[in-house]
């Protein structure tokens, strides 16, 4: 998936970890995230969190999509900000899953609470399993 994640790449978040049903990934605010306020644009707060959740449903290898989700924006983020997002299962059942995004900044401040609604498609794999012999 992040081969082809052209969106998070160019954001400039780093994958720092991934496991079944987690994820954690980051991103420094730059100034071409700023809105009128001077401050990260919620938009891309946002994009960091669903980032983080595709990662943590799609750690099964069975291509998970987004089905919706709810995100509460809790403290500004300013420039040259480390973003840090965390991703936890809440529940997978059948083709459904529920899954919580934290987003920190450096200080441990939580700058946005996020969750996340997932769809899986059986049968689709992100990673061919024939090519993993």
């Amino acid at each position: 998936m992040w081969r082809d994640d052209r969106a998070s790449k160019a954001l400039g978040m780093q994958v720092l970890a991934i496991g079944p049903g987690t994820a954690t990934l980051s991103m420094t605010v730059r100034d071409d995230m700023l809105n009128g306020h001077d401050i990260c644009h919620g938009g891309l707060i946002t994009t960091l969190a669903d980032s983080t959740f595709a990662f943590a449903c799609n750690a099964y290898n069975e291509v998970t999509v987004a089905s919706g989700f709810d995100v509460n924006l809790v403290t500004a983020a300013r420039l040259g900000d480390v973003l840090t997002a965390s991703a936890s299962e809440v529940n997978k059942a059948g083709r459904t899953g529920v899954y919580d995004i934290d987003v920190r900044n450096q200080r441990g401040e939580r700058v946005a609470a996020f969750r996340g609604r997932s769809y899986t498609l059986k049968g689709r794999f992100v990673v061919d399993p024939a090519g993993l012999t």
